[in-house]
């Protein structure tokens, strides 16, 4: 099963995939989120813009590679780089207004303990859900040309 969700070029393989790989890019930015969030120079809003452009870009080449494998390429790198980066940044802008508006919320609630360390990472996950909605959705057309 796992080698016909891999190869298929279903439109519910492919979902599946960009939900892997999505996955897999968000454990990279809450991974960058929580090790640059309190060091020298960062707060945790810039730290969530690093750690976002990083895992996009390592997300860009899984879902060019593994994702949509099966698509034509139609498109040089260097265009299809800027089209994934400028769909992914909108999908990161309502990533990051969920992010921003649950990391409030727990602001608001003064959350103490493991709460306030939970937290963020609770904001990381809603908003990508956010994110990756939007960005599956115009990724197969906009950025890989199905």
């Amino acid at each position: 099963m796992l080698k016909k969700v891999v190869r298929s070029s279903s439109n519910r393989a492919t979902a599946i995939r960009f939900a892997c790989v999505g996955t897999s890019i968000a454990f990279i930015d809450a991974g960058l989120l929580y090790l640059l969030k309190d060091a020298p120079g960062f707060n945790i809003y810039l730290a969530r813009l690093v750690s976002y452009t990083a895992a996009m870009s390592v997300g860009y080449f899984l879902n060019r590679y593994f994702t949509f494998h099966h698509l034509d390429r139609v498109r040089v790198l260097w265009d299809e780089l800027l089209r994934f980066f400028s769909v992914h940044a909108v999908g990161g802008l309502i990533n990051f207004a969920v992010f921003a508006l649950i990391v409030m919320l727990g602001e608001r609630l003064g959350l103490a303990g493991v709460w306030k360390t939970v937290w963020p990472l609770l904001g990381v996950w809603i908003g990508g859900l956010f994110g990756l909605t939007f960005n599956f959705l115009l990724s197969r057309k906009i950025v890989f040309g199905d």
